[in-house]
């Protein structure tokens, strides 16, 4: 058999690091150039968008270190028992092609995964070894992701968050009933313990960092820790999901927990789902957690025990609203910012516009044209000086009204 050339090794472990959603770009068509001869692409191997700290989108160089894995995992495609391609970079392999990719400025950073090789330790050295000579021998400024290995040496943990601007643990499943079952080599304890860990590292560096006053002190992975969970895969509700995402951006001081919609794989355990998750589930609990983070929702006001799923036809605030209707309609001009950000229609910056707007002098309903996106969408919530949604708030239909237009499912 022939030797593996670095794009033989680039088009597996590119396209299977497309699984971990930790910086993915979605909603957008599938286009490869491959296929049609042009430029770019938005599927297939390598380059995937992400945002910093700051609020800057990056391309990343998104590969995996190899797909050889030693765990069992049911839902993974990279599964020792697998049938799949197998290939694996070493670590100078995955330094050059960063360095190469950064200077032809088609990426400014990289982000890393691998499947588990010989033990946990051994994989994490290897990809340490990877990020140290990027920023120490090479002098690398770019950004990087590492993924880590929750049952390595927390020395091991450690000494990676040193070199990369973040890092992440998967939780894997949103019960630990779950991946006792389906991954029973992983332990939703262990996992967690080495999320507590991390972030008391990190809050330590963090404190070091500040307090330095002469000394140029780099706090250890600025852009803090992030975990993925596969939805879909288990009988978990998206009540379930959403408390598991809640303790753990409580307890581990996660800047983002992100959603996988499970996706069968072949030759896999007959205890999972035969068809995959809808991605518009994945969508509304990307809606939810945002509701939860930075609007003041609680869950049950979301996903309580009297509707533990998301309506998938409408967005989780316009959900809630439609359910509470007697909290509105809401004076634009006198309710108070945590009042407005529970306006279907309204995001932040809206209510911040409308905040700046009304100090100098009554929003009329024309006035708000300008101010939000669609003033269609909050009129029967809303009460301005010269508005009031009269009997439209409690009409039969309001949410057919207010629902998106149904789409024509694509048959590819």
């Amino acid at each position: 058999m022939a030797a593996q050339t670095i794009i033989d090794k680039l088009k597996i472990l590119a396209d299977a690091a497309k699984y971990d959603a930790s910086c993915a770009s979605s909603g957008s068509a599938k286009r490869n150039s491959l296929q049609s001869g042009g430029i770019g692409s938005t599927e297939g191997m390598g380059i995937c968008h992400a945002y910093a700290p700051d609020g800057r989108c990056i391309s990343l160089l998104k590969i995996l270190m190899t797909n050889f894995c030693i765990y069992d995992c049911s839902y993974c495609i990279n599964r020792v028992s697998s049938n799949v391609e197998r290939a694996r970079f070493s670590p100078q392999e995955i330094v050059r092609l960063t360095l190469d990719f950064y200077k032809r400025n088609y990426i400014e950073g990289l982000f890393l995964s691998s499947g588990v090789i010989r033990n946990a330790d051994y994989t994490m050295e290897q990809m340490i070894e990877v990020v140290r000579t990027l920023r120490e021998e090479h002098l690398f400024q770019g950004y990087i992701h590492l993924k880590t290995i929750p049952n390595a040496d927390p020395i091991l943990r450690l000494e990676a968050a040193k070199f990369a601007d973040r890092v992440s643990i998967n939780i894997e499943l949103p019960k630990d009933q779950s991946i006792d079952r389906f991954a029973p080599e992983k332990s939703g304890t262990e996992i967690r313990s080495a999320m507590a860990h991390m972030r008391t590292h990190l809050d330590d560096e963090a404190d070091k960092a500040k307090t330095a006053l002469k000394r140029r002190v780099k706090a250890a992975s600025p852009a803090g820790q992030s975990t993925q969970m596969i939805v879909g895969a288990d009988a978990a509700s998206d009540g379930d999901i959403l408390r598991t995402s809640s303790s753990l951006y409580a307890g581990y001081g996660l800047r983002r927990v992100y959603y996988s919609a499970y996706s069968p794989i072949p030759d896999t355990s007959a205890h999972l789902p035969p068809v995959k998750t809808p991605l518009i589930r994945e969508h509304r609990l990307y809606q939810a957690d945002w509701l939860m983070r930075f609007y003041g929702f609680e869950i049950d006001e979301i996903a309580g025990p009297h509707r533990p799923m998301l309506d998938l036809d409408i967005d989780p605030k316009l959900a809630w609203a439609l359910a509470a209707r007697d909290r509105f309609p809401v004076d634009i001009n006198r309710a108070d910012r945590e009042t407005l950000l529970r306006v279907p229609g309204l995001g932040v910056k809206a209510v911040n516009r409308i905040i700046a707007a009304r100090r100098h002098g009554r929003l009329r309903y024309a006035d708000l044209s300008r101010l939000v996106q669609s003033v269609r969408k909050i009129a029967p919530f809303i009460v301005t000086g010269d508005w009031t949604p009269g009997g439209m708030l409690d009409a039969a239909d309001l949410r057919a009204r207010l629902a998106p237009a149904p789409e024509q499912l694509s048959l590819l």
